[in-house]
C-alpha cells in the first residue's frame, strides 16, 4: 500500500513538472527584420561602403537631446560638456554649437591636449584629479593654439597632499594655476569629506600667490539609483547639496573679504541633472555637467532621462548564419536546448563583438550565455521569427559611451537618410 502511494505521489510530481515545463519556456521573440528606422541606417551604411563594425551616431537625435537638456537648464544653470562621454571633436563641436556653450569637462591628459589645441576658446575644467606628472607633462609642451591655461584651465584637486604638489609645480614653472576643489557629496569616490581637509587646502591656496581658487565640483552619480528604502534620488540630491553648501560657506568664512566673486560651482551629471531644476534657487551650483545623456547608452535608461532618446548604435555585419545553435561537446543536446528555448533556434556570427553593448535590432537577438564571448566573431541567437541573412547588419546599443566609442575608428554620422560625415575620435594616447 505504501509503495503504491509513493508511486502515485512521484508520478503526480512528474506529471506536474512535465506540465510546467512548457509554461516555463520563454516565448519566441522577434517580428521579422529591422524596423524602418534601422532599415534606413542599414541602407545608408551599404551606400557609403561600410563593411565592418561601425559606431553610428544619429545627428538628429543628438541635436534633439541637446535641445532637451538646454530646455531643462535654460535660465537656471550654465552647461558644461563632458568630453569623455562624447569623445570626438565632431560630437563636441556639434553639442557646443547646439547648446551655446564653450565649457568642457576633461578627464584625460591626451583629451586635454587635443581640446586645448583645437578649441582655443574653450573653458576647461578637469573632471578628476590628475597625477602631478600629467600636469608637468601638459606644461612641458603647452598648446600653440592661443589657449591660455592661466585663464581657461581649472585643475581639480582632492586633497591637501595633491594641493601641495600643484603649489610646488606652480613655483617651479612660474605659472599661475586655477584650482577647483573636488567635494565628496555622497558618492564616496574621493574628494574633500571633512572640514579639516578643506581648511588645509584653502590655507595652501592663500599662502601661494600662484594658486587661485576657481571653484568647487561635486559629482552625485549615486543619487539617481538610490533606492527608496534609503530615501530615493530626491533625498540623496538634497543631502549632497547640503554638504556642498556647508563647504562653500566654510570657504567664505576662511577666505573672508578676498573670497572670489565669480566661481565655477559645478555639479550633477547625466543621471541627475534634471533633478536640479526644482532646486535652482536653493542649489549652490551655477553650472551642471552632462554628456552621456546626449547619446543615451543603455546604462542611462532611467526615469530621470525618459525624455532623451538613444542616438548611438554599433552596427556589425553578419558573417555566418546557422539554422541551429550547437555548443561544443553538447551537440547531442542541440534539439533539447532548442525546444527549451525557441530563441536559440538560429545562430548568427557577427564581425567583432564582446563590446559593452546589448543587441538592439532586430528585436529578439540575444547573446548566448553558454557558448562564450568573442571579440572576433560574437555569437548571437534568435528564434525563427527573426529574418536575417549573411551580410545583413545587426545593431547593438552601447551600455556606456566613453570607452566604447573609441573602439571603432571614425564615427559614422547619420542624418536620417544617409551617412553625411565621419568624425575621428579623440586619441587616448
Amino acid at each position: 500500500m505504501e509503495k503504491a502511494r509513493r508511486k502515485f505521489i512521484l508520478g503526480g510530481a512528474a506529471l506536474g513538472v512535465a506540465a510546467a515545463v512548457p509554461l516555463l519556456r520563454p516565448k519566441a521573440l522577434g517580428q521579422g527584420g529591422h524596423s524602418n528606422y534601422f532599415q534606413n541606417i542599414s541602407k545608408a551604411l551599404d551606400a557609403a561602403g561600410f563593411s565592418g563594425p561601425t559606431m553610428v551616431v544619429d545627428l538628429n537625435r543628438l541635436k534633439a537631446n541637446a535641445d532637451v537638456l538646454s530646455g531643462h537648464l535654460r535660465g537656471h544653470f550654465d552647461y558644461r560638456i563632458v568630453a569623455k562621454s562624447l569623445p570626438a571633436l565632431g560630437l563636441l563641436e556639434t553639442v557646443a554649437k547646439q547648446t551655446g556653450t564653450q565649457r568642457f569637462m576633461v578627464f584625460h591628459l591626451p583629451f586635454l591636449r587635443q581640446l586645448a589645441q583645437s578649441q582655443p576658446q574653450a573653458d576647461i575644467l578637469l573632471g578628476k584629479p590628475l597625477p602631478i606628472a600629467a600636469a608637468k607633462s601638459f606644461y612641458s609642451s603647452p598648446p600653440t593654439s592661443g589657449f591660455n591655461s592661466a585663464l581657461q584651465l581649472q585643475w581639480l584637486i582632492d586633497s591637501p597632499m595633491r594641493m601641495q604638489q600643484y603649489a610646488a609645480l606652480a613655483n617651479n614653472i612660474g605659472q599661475k594655476l586655477r584650482i577647483n576643489i573636488e567635494l565628496d557629496v555622497g558618492l564616496h569616490r574621493g574628494g574633500v569629506s571633512d572640514a579639516q581637509s578643506l581648511t588645509k587646502m584653502l590655507n595652501i591656496i592663500q599662502a601661494e600667490p600662484l594658486l587661485s581658487l576657481s571653484g568647487f565640483m561635486g559629482y552625485d552619480a549615486h543619487a539617481a539609483k538610490m533606492p527608496g528604502i534609503l530615501g530615493g534620488p530626491e533625498r540623496a540630491i538634497d543631502r549632497g547639496l547640503n554638504i556642498y553648501s556647508q563647504r562653500l560657506e566654510q570657504a567664505k568664512r576662511i577666505i573672508g573679504e578676498q573670497f572670489p566673486k565669480e566661481l565655477t560651482l559645478n555639479g550633477a551629471g547625466s543621471p541627475t541633472y534634471q533633478l536640479y531644476k526644482s532646486r535652482s534657487i536653493s542649489a549652490p551650483c551655477n553650472e551642471l555637467a552632462a554628456g552621456s545623456c546626449l547619446v543615451k547608452p543603455t546604462d542611462f535608461d532611467i526615469p530621470t532621462l525618459d525624455d532623451h532618446r538613444s542616438a548611438a548604435f554599433i552596427a556589425s555585419p553578419i558573417l555566418k548564419r546557422l539554422p541551429q545553435t550547437q555548443i561544443p561537446g553538447l551537440e547531442s543536446l542541440t534539439g533539447a536546448m532548442r525546444w527549451l528555448n525557441p530563441n536559440r533556434e538560429q545562430t548568427f556570427f557577427i564581425s567583432g563583438g564582446y563590446w559593452k553593448a546589448l543587441p538592439e535590432s532586430p528585436k529578439g537577438l540575444s547573446i548566448n550565455p553558454i557558448y562564450g564571448r568573442s571579440t572576433n566573431q560574437e555569437m548571437l541567437n534568435a528564434s525563427n521569427q527573426v529574418a536575417l541573412k549573411e551580410d545583413d547588419w545587426v545593431f547593438l546599443r552601447p551600455t556606456q559611451s566613453e570607452s566604447v566609442f573609441l573602439q571603432f575608428g571614425d564615427i559614422a554620422v547619420f542624418n536620417g537618410e544617409e551617412i553625411i560625415e565621419q568624425w575621428p575620435v579623440l586619441s587616448n594616447s
